[in-house]
Parts: C-alpha cells; sequence; structure tokens
C-alpha cells in the first residue's frame, strides 16, 4: 500500500489522510463507536489559553482562569512543565486541539488518542452518557458566558466575581450523584431567565415581618424537618433556597453547578478513560505498521513517546512510594484484558472465568469501557498480573500505632485485599467529603446546618473548611454551621460556625 508518508513535517492534508486511515482502523477494524470528529491545530500561547479554561474553546471570566494561566505560562517558559501533546472535548462533534509543534507522527498519535480512543468514552461510558449532553454543551457554554458578561455590566464585576468565588468553592458539592441530571438547553435557559422573579425571597421576607421568632419558632417545631431529607447538592440547595440571593446571583450558581455536573464523569474514570485513549493508539498505530502505512522510523518514535507516557516511577529500593500514573495503570489492565483474552494462564482462569480464553479481546475492553468508573474498574479487572507488575502492596498505617506494618503481599488473599483497597482509593467518598444539608431553620433565624460524615475517622481540615464555610455563608446570607460525625452515630465529634459578611442582593 505504501507509507502515508516518512518525513516529520505535517500538513493539513496529510493529517486529513492519517485521520482516514486511523478512522478506518479504529471503526472498522476495532468497532469504536465515536462522535464526529473536528481536529483543529494550535500554537502553545494557545494550549496555554485552553489549560487555563478547562480546555473549553468558551468559557466566561474569572481570576483563578488567569492564576492558571500565568501559573502554566511561567513553568513552561522556564522549561519546568511540558504542554500536552493535545485537548480533547467532550462535545458532538467531539473537538480535539493539537498541538502545531508536534511532528506528522505525533499528531497521528493523539488523532488516534483522542479523536478515537476519548472519544469513545465520551459516546459510550455510562456516567458521560448519563451526566452530559456532548451536543449541548458548546451553546450552554456561550449561554454562560453571556449571561455572566451581562452581570458584570450590569451589577460591576466584583460584585459578580464575590458570587463565582463562592460557587467556585463549593463546585465539588454540586452534583446529585443519584440523580439523573435534566436536559442541558440554552434555549431553555434563556426562556427561564426571562419568566424567572423572587417571589420566593419575598414571601419569606414578608413573612418575617408580620411573625414573631417565638411564634415563628413554635410553628416550625410543629412541622418536619427541612429539607425532609438530607441534600448532598449544596449548590443546588443554595441556589433554589437561599433567602438573599438575587435572581442574578441563583443563576451564576446554577451556572457553575452545571459546569460541575459536566466535568464529574470525567473525575471518575481518570484511569478507565487515559487507559483506553492510549491501549486505542497503542493498538492503532502498531496495527498502521503492519499494514505498511508507517515506517520503522515512525514506530521508533512512536514507542519513545508512548514509553513516556506509561512510565511508572518506582523505587527499585523500595524506599520512596511515587503517585500512581492513571495512562500507565489504565493501559496495564487494558492490555492485561487483552492477553486474558488471548492467552490465559490457569491464574486468570481462576480470577476472570467469564472471559478468560474467549478470544474476543474487542468486545470485553468494549464492555470495560461503558460500563465501569474507576473505581469499580479497578475492582472488577485489576488482575494479580497488574499487581506483580506495578508491586503493589498493602500498609496498614494506624493512628494509634507507631510502626507500620506490610498486611498484604503477593498471595491470593493479598491479591484480593490490594485490589480492594486500590479501588478504595478512587471511590469519590474518598476523595470528596461527605457534606449534606440536613437542617433549614426556614421561620426563625434562617441559619443553615450541614452534617459531615466522617469516612474512616479522618476529620474535615479546619482551616479549609473555615474558608469554605464562609465564602457558604455570604452565599447563604446568614448563619452556617457544619458538624462532624461518625457514620451510624448522633453523637457531634466536631462543629464550625460562620456568618455572613453581607452579600449584597440588588435586584
Amino acid at each position: 500500500m505504501g507509507y502515508i508518508s516518512t518525513g516529520s513535517e505535517w500538513t493539513f492534508d496529510l493529517i486529513a489522510e492519517y485521520d482516514r486511515a486511523i478512522a478506518d482502523i479504529a471503526i472498522n477494524e476495532f468497532k469504536l463507536d465515536v462522535y464526529r470528529n473536528q481536529i483543529e491545530v494550535i500554537g502553545s500561547e494557545q494550549m496555554l489559553d485552553a489549560y487555563a479554561s478547562a480546555g473549553m474553546p468558551v468559557h466566561y471570566a474569572h481570576w483563578s482562569y488567569g492564576k492558571e494561566l500565568v501559573r502554566n505560562e511561567r513553568a513552561y517558559k522556564t522549561g519546568r512543565q511540558g504542554l500536552a501533546y493535545e485537548i480533547v472535548i467532550n462535545s458532538d462533534p467531539c473537538i480535539a486541539y493539537l498541538m502545531e509543534e508536534n511532528t506528522m507522527l505525533m499528531q497521528a498519535l493523539v488523532i488516534a488518542h483522542a479523536s478515537y480512543g476519548h472519544n469513545a468514552v465520551f459516546k459510550g461510558n455510562y456516567l458521560f452518557r448519563q451526566w452530559t449532553q456532548a451536543d449541548a454543551i458548546l451553546d450552554y457554554l456561550v449561554f454562560a458566558r453571556d449571561y455572566i458578561r451581562k452581570c458584570e455590566e450590569r451589577y460591576g464585576i466584583d460584585a459578580v466575581e464575590d458570587v463565582l468565588d463562592a460557587a467556585h468553592a463549593l463546585q465539588h458539592h454540586g452534583v446529585d450523584r443519584y440523580r439523573r441530571p435534566p436536559p442541558l438547553s440554552a434555549d431553555a435557559e434563556r426562556r427561564r431567565q426571562d419568566e424567572a422573579d423572587e417571589t420566593r425571597r419575598l414571601m419569606y421576607d414578608d413573612l418575617m415581618a408580620r411573625t414573631t421568632l417565638k411564634h415563628a419558632a413554635e410553628i416550625e417545631a410543629k412541622h418536619d424537618r427541612y429539607p425532609p431529607e438530607p441534600e448532598e447538592n449544596l449548590l443546588y440547595f443554595i441556589e433554589k433556597n437561599a433567602p438573599k440571593l438575587a435572581t442574578w446571583q441563583r443563576e451564576v450558581v446554577r451556572i457553575v453547578r452545571k459546569m460541575a455536573q459536566y466535568f464529574y464523569p470525567q473525575t471518575q474514570t481518570q484511569v478507565l478513560n487515559e487507559g483506553y485513549a492510549t491501549f486505542t493508539h497503542y493498538n492503532v498505530l502498531n496495527r498502521m505498521h503492519e499494514k505498511g502505512l508507517i515506517n520503522d522510523a515512525y514506530m521508533m518514535e512512536f514507542l519513545h513517546s508512548h514509553t513516556n507516557v506509561v512510565f511508572q516511577r518506582q523505587d527499585p529500593e523500595g524506599q520512596k512510594m511515587y503517585p500512581i500514573n492513571p495512562y500507565a495503570l489504565g493501559f496495564a489492565i487494558y492490555r492485561d484484558i487483552q492477553r486474558i483474552c488471548l492467552e490465559p494462564t490457569e491464574e486468570d482462569k481462576r480470577w476472570f472465568p467469564e472471559f478468560a480464553g474467549t478470544k474476543d479481546w474487542i468486545k470485553v475492553t468494549d464492555f470495560a469501557m461503558r460500563n465501569f468508573k474507576d473505581e469499580s474498574f479497578i475492582r472488577q479487572f485489576l488482575s494479580p498480573n497488574v499487581i506483580r507488575e506495578f508491586r503493589f502492596f498493602a500498609v496498614e498505617d494506624s493512628v494509634n500505632k507507631s510502626v507500620y506494618r506490610v498486611d498484604s503481599i503477593h498471595n491470593e488473599d493479598g491479591y484480593r485485599r490490594v485490589r480492594s483497597l486500590l479501588a478504595d482509593q478512587y471511590a469519590r467518598e474518598n476523595r470528596v467529603p461527605d457534606i449534606q444539608v440536613t437542617q433549614y431553620n426556614r421561620l426563625t433565624d434562617r441559619s443553615l446546618t450541614l452534617t459531615h460524615t466522617r469516612q474512616n475517622q479522618r476529620p474535615l481540615d479546619d482551616e479549609s473548611a473555615g474558608k469554605t464555610l464562609e465564602y457558604l455563608a455570604n452565599l447563604w446570607g446568614f448563619p452556617v454551621r457544619i458538624e462532624s460525625r461518625d457514620p451510624g452515630s448522633e453523637a457531634r465529634v466536631g462543629l464550625l460556625t460562620r456568618s455572613p459578611r453581607g452579600l449584597a442582593a440588588t435586584a
């Protein structure tokens, strides 16, 4: 058939030709189901801009994005940090930004990685299907940018920034994990804005003007607790119930909540997503070499870059522990699934009887990509072989003991415990504190009570919790408190309180 190209220089025509060849392999041979692709080539300055705005082509203005831009720019220009070869956006069409400094081989690699690997995860994985709408996100971003810009013009940059700062501080608590989000529509948001008013706030103010605190407390005592069930989505509760927020402030909170919802699947699938994209580019590039589309020099460049991507730093003497490279772990698990399907050992047959030796690795890896998140992916598919490859073991670290103890090694029970403990590290409840709204005194002082359930007896950091609570109090407009409790216990083991500094509520 002949090589597509042999030099390092790229052209747009060459990129298009490589994209067609990659699509043929990825879709027709490896059965990937993807959104339409849009490939754009940008320079390093534009890539730094994309870094600062979380990879979004359109975003509202906020000082934190400028801070991120300055930080990355300084690190890049002083040689302390490189830039990603690409950034990919979960949209329809799926937008992939390629660095213009890349060689032709690297452009082909990142097309396979982003435009087909990540793209397949965006379209196929259950979390992305449930939580995001690829065909609506770009229109919503335009709506959000324009709305916040208008608010800045009308109410002032400082007033808008106050609300954004507070909402950003709470964005990790802006998701309902067990409730399907409503459809995302910029048109619906605009229509809702035209119809919005402040009836709820005025109603509460009128009630408080006509009712004594004693009478209100008696009324409140006769009613069930509000909210009737704990509410884990703090931003949603604030948006709907904060007594003093103006309509535009509620909408700003809603915008931040919607963006937190959009990024939620990505925070839960880093190992699965990066692993599948790396597994895809590895198979596609090797298949292109087998078909005579790229030469040996390209393959040497590819293997050099790929090896850097999946390198897991380890200390041969076992004295230091390094963070787990999500590319390395995810790729190793997918490659191991492929091996178990094609050439299983007796150990593999015991651990994975459902697919060991089935030969259909494409179907099994596709199933793993679609139906799991990092926690369940590791719990289901991490094998003893990969545990040995990464030299994983478990250490008991108890505050009540003065020494560490290795409590799980490479035996049958040890493999299962290591797999379970590693999966637990990727569980959201072990990364984001479990904090829920448990009491809103609507008819008396309008104070808000949150309850933090301590996981593994881990307390909140008082300094960061206090700062975040200040942001919450400023949004709420009345005193807020957070209580810490152990699971299954009513005994309070910690308490923080904050009062607002007087966030203005202008109509």
